[in-house]
């Protein structure tokens, strides 16, 4: 059967010439189902998995019907007529890139919207008048709060990658702008995956769509050679570079999870002698569109990117994707390795995979249906499972003797104390008390300063070398120290006032005369002075 080419789709001639300019003579599956339905203004529900050229299928003849209303060959205002809604900025640029490219030979203009740049150059683009705006949510929204953007006069409306923008939380903002188009029009919705949400949105903006799926989600271009390299993670980087080292890979988008892992490996291959770049959702829109733009040109040999820009790049000719990390998403894989083999061109897929990563790698196979084909001879192959860390060994401790206040065993635990000499616990034996410390002759042994009633004994009292002393008395608890040596201890050099025991005698005798003085009571008798029982018990009192 002979291949369908564009000449058969029945497109105009400046569009023809472009195509051929780009050098393409054939389209696609998806160009050759879609493109007829298209042109007759029919919406159209597209499954098809990235590299398959969608973004062809609906630019070519979104140009040609407008060349054929005339738009652009009068002058004047100029509404816009095509909006194309996009999950990123790579992705819009590469939108408005095909646009540029097959519309060069047409009069239509078209504009770039998006996040991270500054909006006056956009703003500006939009006063002068535009036929098509390519743009993502966020900004688009931001404009028309502000009255640059008017959907009024809109007539084709397209919503790319709509699973992506669900994955990237943008769906709200989606349909924020879905509610702001005019209800007659032609709707185009692509989605590579079609989950519950996606189709409900399908269902509810498509009219009698037609439906062009290309590949099953779950597959993979059949000109893709696909390996998976087993690696412990600590040498991944070591194996990337070994890769690196000879001429097979001329070049290799590297993909990784995070940021900054991008930056990492970015910085690790830089060091090597590698030029490298990263291009992730923290660089600015000026560095990503630099790093991309080195990397079409030949001036990297490597471009590091997050799954944030794995939509959004398209670079002809690309012949090696490296998953440095395995991704958690299955279908993430799908869509990562078909940056390359695209358009029936051949292409190899690398995959680093490390033990932790295995659980992910099942999934993938799961969805793909098929077994990755094993490297099993290279420098760096993963032995068993994942490293780990030697233990660490510590020298043993020095034996205790015995009454240097060992720890008493725990609940369960055999002591190593023989029988009979087990310590009750929280109480320590006689031996581990602190022997009395000598008194300096100022302050004779039981002449120091008495404890107040309710006072305890002070904490983190210094202690002698190589004495442990028995712990303080917690409150609610009884010394097992005799009262009498309790009130005789005291902190080493600490001076306390010397008290004579009371004279209750003269204190009688001092009372009572003040007393006489002032005629309040009778001097007692000398007879029970001298008994002191009557007297000293009143005095007591």
């Amino acid at each position: 059967m002979e291949r369908t080419t564009f000449n058969d789709l029945g497109l105009i001639e400046p569009i023809l010439k472009a195509l051929q300019e780009e050098g393409y003579t054939h389209p696609t599956p998806i160009q050759a189902q879609a493109i007829p339905h298209l042109v007759k203004g029919r919406d159209l529900l597209g499954c098809a998995q990235t590299g398959t050229g969608k973004t062809a299928a609906f630019a070519i003849p979104i140009l040609q019907e407008l060349h054929e209303r005339g738009i652009g060959a009068q002058g004047g205002k100029r509404p816009i007529k095509v909006l194309i809604l996009t999950p990123t900025r790579e992705l819009a640029i590469q939108i408005g890139e095909s646009f540029a490219a097959y519309g060069r030979h047409l009069k239509q203009r078209h504009t770039v919207i998006f996040g991270g740049v500054g909006q006056k150059p956009q703003t500006d683009a939009l006063q002068r008048g535009v036929d098509t705006v390519i743009a993502t949510p966020g900004r688009l929204l931001d404009l028309m709060g502000q009255g640059y953007v008017h959907l009024n006069d809109l007539d084709i409306f397209v919503l790319d990658e709509a699973d992506r923008m669900l994955d990237m939380g943008f769906i709200h903002d989606v349909k924020k702008v879905i509610a702001k188009l005019p209800q007659k029009r032609q709707t185009l919705f692509f989605s590579a995956t079609m989950p519950p949400e996606i189709a409900k949105l399908a269902n509810s903006i498509l009219t009698e769509p037609i439906k062009v799926e290309v590949a099953p989600v779950s597959s993979t271009a059949e000109t893709i050679d696909q390996h998976m390299f087993f690696v412990d993670r600590t040498d991944k980087n070591k194996l990337l570079l070994h890769l690196l080292q000879g001429d097979a890979i001329r070049e290799a988008l590297i993909f990784t999870r995070t940021k900054h892992g991008a930056n990492k490996v970015a910085k690790v291959l830089t060091q090597a002698g590698f030029a490298a770049e990263a291009i992730h959702g923290n660089k600015s829109q000026t560095a990503r569109q630099n790093a991309l733009k080195n990397f079409k040109e030949g001036k990297l040999r490597a471009l590091v990117a997050t799954d944030i820009a794995a939509r959004g790049i398209d670079i002809d000719g690309l012949t090696h994707v490296i998953n440095f990390d395995i991704p958690n998403i299955p279908e993430t894989y799908v869509h990562r390795i078909g940056r390359t083999g695209r358009a029936g061109a051949s292409g190899k897929a690398l995959s680093f995979c490390d033990h932790e990563e295995k659980a992910f790698l099942r999934d993938i196979t799961r969805l793909i249906r098929r077994d990755i084909p094993v490297v099993a001879e290279h420098p760096y192959v993963m032995v068993g499972g994942p490293k780990k860390a030697e233990p660490e060994v510590r020298e043993p401790r020095q034996p205790r003797g015995p009454g240097r206040g060992q720890r008493a065993p725990r609940e369960g635990q055999r002591s190593d104390r023989p029988q009979g000499q087990q310590r009750r616990e929280g109480r320590p034996q006689q031996g581990d008390r602190k022997p009395q410390q000598v008194r300096s002759e100022r302050h004779p042994r039981g002449e120091g300063r008495p404890r107040q009633e309710g006072q305890r004994r002070s904490e983190g009292r210094p202690q002698q070398h190589g004495q442990r002393g028995p712990r303080s008395v917690q409150q609610g608890q009884r010394s097992d120290r005799p009262q009498q040596q309790r009130q005789r201890e005291q902190r080493p050099g600490e001076r306390r006032e010397q008290t004579a025991r009371p004279d209750y005698d003269k204190l009688t005798r001092e009372l009572f005369a003040e007393e006489e003085r002032r005629g309040k009571v009778d001097r007692p008798k000398q007879e029970e002075k001298k008994e002191g029982g009557g007297i000293l018990r009143w005095f007591k009192r």
